[in-house]
């Protein structure tokens, strides 16, 4: 086949996986092979303009599909997620208003902006399968904003260097929240192996130093630690959660620590 034949042989197939069809109120329902992973179609629809050209919209319907299982709220808000999904509306030249998602566009540019718009609908979907280094930003911005739900910002320090303990800027706490009169809780967010390998050195070696303290581990999913990094761990610390989903349980136990 010359370049010619397979330029018509790709048009075609890529034609035959695109169907327009009619809707209520006006609008035109842009079939596509664009799919979310549970098989459901990207909402694409086409509202005309009265200046000419036409709206490529999702109707809100994207965001509203991703909201069953993840929390849309980060998506606007000042952490990791949140600057993603900025950057991602401002490189596809995207429009988003009461969560509807569109791009607005000349006739002559439609085919084009309906690939654009499904590109950018991917990515926002991709937003909930971060990769490994951005998971765990996101996991430790979740933990702080879970603590600070239960603690008051000044009893709470990050980054805590033990004082008097040998080296102590080498085993430094995540957490240090002041608990009245009881012994301080050290707390510590794991949310793979090797933190949990770290968190287990860090323990080890401020029992050893005769700190006088509590411990307590939030693991982001504890069934992905290797066993006996786990066993490990668990012989230091005083107190564990295993997931932070665990809401209810973080609180429980978080406040019997610290009164």
């Amino acid at each position: 086949m010359n370049i010619q034949e397979i330029q018509r042989a790709i048009c075609s197939s890529l034609c035959a996986e695109v169907q327009v069809s009619e809707r209520e109120g006006g609008l035109l329902f842009v079939s596509t092979p664009f799919s979310f992973p549970d098989g459901d179609a990207y909402s694409i629809y086409l509202k005309k303009l009265q200046t000419g050209g036409f709206r490529i919209t999702d109707m809100g319907i994207t965001l509203m599909h991703l909201s069953y299982e993840n929390d849309i709220d980060k998506f606007q808000g000042d952490g990791t997620r949140g600057k993603l999904f900025r950057q991602i509306l401002s490189e596809m030249d995207l429009s988003e208003e009461s969560g509807e998602f569109f791009i607005e566009t000349p006739a002559t540019a439609l085919g084009t902006n309906i690939f654009r718009f499904g590109q950018a609908l991917t990515k926002i979907h991709d937003l909930t399968f971060l990769n490994r280094l951005r998971a765990e930003s996101t996991f430790y911005e979740d933990l702080r904003e879970k603590l600070l739900g239960c603690v008051d910002a000044e009893r709470l320090k990050e980054n805590y260097i033990v004082p008097g303990v040998a080296n102590a800027a080498d085993y430094p706490v995540d957490y240090f929240i002041e608990s009245g009169e009881q012994q301080p809780l050290y707390l510590f967010g794991v949310p793979n192996r090797d933190k949990a390998r770290l968190a287990t050195i860090i323990l080890q070696h401020l029992i050893a130093s005769k700190a006088d303290f509590n411990s307590m581990i939030i693991f982001q999913d504890m069934s992905t630690i290797p066993s006996r990094d786990l066993s490990r761990l668990t012989n230091a610390a005083n107190d564990m959660i295993a997931s932070m989903d665990a809401t209810d349980d973080i609180e429980r136990k978080l406040l019997r620590r610290i009164k």
